[in-house]
């Protein structure tokens, strides 16, 4: 017997700002997200599992540039690309996830396989792309990953002296340039859950980290319980923002918790932690949750967040903006 089933996904959240995002710019980002969703939507249509679907959802975001993860991810302070990844099942809560990777094309499929193919949950740095080449894995130039926005990105920051806790961080009293885009103080994680027709649900989290990042810097991306789990029966989420708060908070298992122990629905444990401590904490970002029931809530204290979803009923949005 099947069930009603659904997805959605995340782009990042923070601020993004409706002056500076062009028509064009908009139209692509969107298409992006609609591709994304459509994509993993179909894994599920088809009687897939809802790992898949996140997968697939979390790879289309990776192969594009608007996202910080996989081809459009940030610089560390050495100019490389450093990725960070995790998925969760929730059947048995089986969970992979990789981070500090530099060679991988999508590792979102390699925290698949790193949950499927190993005895581990976390690999991190040459230690995960061995694991990876000996999986059959092709090992991707940095040169793939490299966009002049995050260059630009990277100078802005290294002249300042700063590392940036989302993607640029411009300061509020710099005088808006031509290279600076709409959504530089975004968070740029990308992200997935979803729910399958046999009733599972499970998670995906991808990120290129943060914009000048040293010492091999990790955030809550590649954490589970922070920024990302899954939990048949109860629900599915996937974290954006500061990951050094969510880390703190341990977003995502919270969430749980407060469903599972205080009987709270997917929307009000999702509003008490997005809005409640972790926000006071100054923890800016959002995240995006699915229940048993194919319940979808989009959580930020953040003016948006890129997002997506395609309801139990096959209703699809896709959205920007806090006030949409």
């Amino acid at each position: 017997m099947t069930q009603p089933f659904s997805i959605a996904i995340h782009g990042g959240a923070g601020t993004i700002l409706r002056s500076q995002m062009s028509d064009e710019l908009k139209l692509e980002i969107t298409q992006a997200l609609e591709k994304s969703v459509l994509a993993g939507h179909q894994v599920i249509q088809g009687g897939g599992d809802a790992l898949d679907a996140v997968v697939e959802a979390v790879k289309v975001m990776e192969d594009c540039p608007h996202f910080n993860a996989g081809k459009g991810s940030v610089l560390t302070h050495d100019e490389i690309i450093e990725m960070d990844a995790s998925v969760m099942h929730g059947r048995d809560m089986d969970a992979g996830a990789i981070a500090g990777v530099r060679h991988i094309q999508n590792p979102i499929e390699l925290a698949r396989d790193v949950m499927k193919k190993s005895d581990h949950v976390l690999l991190f740095g040459e230690g995960a792309e061995k694991f990876a080449f000996e999986h059959g894995y092709e090992y991707t130039e940095q040169d793939y990953f490299h966009t002049e926005r995050r260059y630009e990105q990277l100078q802005s920051m290294k002249e300042k002296g700063l590392f940036a806790l989302s993607e640029s961080k411009f300061p509020e009293s710099e005088t808006p340039s031509q290279t600076q885009y709409p959504d530089d103080k975004k968070f740029g994680t990308v992200g997935a859950v979803a729910l399958d027709q046999q009733g599972n649900l499970a998670a995906a989290t991808s990120t290129g980290g943060v914009t000048n990042k040293k010492y091999g810097r990790v955030g809550d991306s590649p954490i589970i319980g922070a920024g990302t789990i899954a939990e048949n029966g109860n629900v599915a989420v996937s974290t954006t923002g500061m990951g050094e708060f969510f880390l703190r908070k341990m977003v995502a298992g919270d969430v749980a918790a407060r469903m599972r122990y205080l009987k709270e629905d997917v929307h009000t444990a999702c509003e008490h932690i997005i809005q409640g401590e972790l926000k006071t904490m100054g923890g800016e970002g959002g995240l995006i949750a699915i229940d048993q029931q194919g319940d979808i809530h989009f959580g930020m204290n953040s003016s948006g967040m890129y997002r997506a979803s395609v309801d139990t009923r096959g209703n699809v949005e896709v959205k920007i903006y806090a006030d949409e």
